[in-house]
């Protein structure tokens, strides 16, 4: 089909024009209209955040670009698709994503797998935050139910900023250490890790209890690593609030 009969094109326009039409009201401010979708409206979401510089903030759930490379379904579906690959897709304007940006998700999705996302936000220069909840479910109520999207939203919209971000992850001495900066106070972390290989929502899991140490104006968690770990990131949590590191997978 030529690409304006294409479905993800009507579902990109709308979006934007949806944000036209919010901008057009008097009672709604137009520096605070955020976009958020979720499973395949998070796809949408990745990919429109990188063409309508207008949204003050984006919340992909579940959803991201990078698919093409996806160890599951998706991968098998859009592998060989070009014209998904060179047009759709949100990594082809993930450079373009300025504005702050919640990848907000859980490791066992189905759909959706944790390095297609990590790809997604590593190449966007913006200011990101990574929130990955432990057995959160894949399902509408489920994004919408916890406070971490609202209480991102509610930073940007009045700081202009995630409340929180990690700062860095790496590994030493067979140690997991992820640095957080926060303007909420961290009360404890927890290493989520892997020994699996393969596609991250089919993999096991573990928690670990991680120490934290604040300082010098932000947070160090470190945990020692399961030996044979293949892929890792560290929360820490704010009450009810969770910040995640970037993903990392070990090769």
């Amino acid at each position: 089909l030529p690409v304006k009969e294409q479905w993800m094109y009507h579902a990109l326009a709308d979006t934007m024009l949806a944000n036209s039409l919010l901008r057009s009201l008097p009672e709604v401010d137009a520096s605070k209209i955020g976009v958020m979708g979720v499973s395949w409206g998070g796809v949408i979401t990745s990919t429109v955040i990188g063409l309508d510089e207008r949204f003050a903030f984006g919340i992909p759930t579940y959803g991201c670009g990078h698919l093409f490379d996806a160890e599951n379904h998706w991968g098998v579906a859009l592998h060989d698709n070009e014209g998904y690959k060179q047009v759709w897709d949100g990594m082809n304007y993930a450079d373009r994503v300025k504005m702050p940006v919640l990848w907000f998700s859980w490791p066992q999705d189905a759909h959706f797998p944790l390095g297609c996302q990590a790809e997604n936000y590593r190449k966007a220069p913006g200011p990101h935050m990574v929130t990955l909840i432990s057995k959160m479910g894949h399902s509408h109520p489920a994004g919408w139910n916890p406070p971490d999207s609202y209480a991102f939203a509610k930073s940007v919209v009045e700081t202009g900023r995630p409340w929180g971000s990690s700062t860095s992850a790496t590994t030493k001495d067979g140690h997991a250490i992820a640095t957080f900066a926060s303007t909420k106070p961290l009360d404890r972390a927890i290493l989520i890790s892997t020994t699996d290989k393969g596609f991250t929502g089919t993999r096991k899991w573990v928690e670990t209890p991680a120490m934290a140490a604040s300082g010098g104006g932000g947070t160090t968690a470190s945990a020692p690593l399961p030996t044979g770990t293949t892929a890792w990131y560290i929360n820490a949590y704010s009450d009810k609030l969770t910040l995640s590191s970037d993903y990392q997978e070990i090769k």
